[in-house]
């Protein structure tokens, strides 16, 4: 438990209306199924058969923007801050950038993504298919 406190401390937190609503952070897979945020896998679908996916996690790739945020509006709740996760963490920054400018959310950028979590151990389920997809 004390391990996910700092986590939970850092996605708490009040959202400014600015870009410092973009936290990065380094949490674990456990961390990330059992906190109260809507995660948000934006890799490719072939990735995710590829790889593996998180089993709580929304999963929409990030290509346009605008088609990208649309899909994501209606799975927002009041507050809930959103916790974005590719495969290294080199997508998510773009993504949270763009996410931070157009909604009144907190937004946490898995740092390290999938690769991170499969280092330290995690072994992600595999999907057959791109079935779960948001927007594909």
């Amino acid at each position: 438990m004390r391990k996910f406190l700092p986590v939970l401390a850092l996605l708490l937190l009040p959202a400014p209306a600015t870009a410092q609503q973009i936290h990065t952070a380094q949490p674990s897979a456990q961390q990330l199924q059992e906190a109260p945020v809507l995660l948000v896998d934006i890799r490719q679908p072939h990735e995710w058969v590829e790889t593996g996916v998180l089993p709580n996690a929304l999963l929409m790739p990030f290509d346009d923007p605008e088609s990208f945020l649309a899909a994501l509006r209606p799975h927002l709740q009041p507050g809930q801050p959103v916790a974005l996760i590719c495969r290294t963490g080199n997508r998510t920054g773009r993504a949270a950038q763009i996410i931070a400018a157009e909604l009144d959310v907190p937004v946490v950028d898995v740092a390290g993504g999938m690769f991170r979590l499969m280092g330290a151990g995690y072994r992600p389920e595999r999907p057959t298919s791109a079935q779960g997809c948001t927007i594909c």
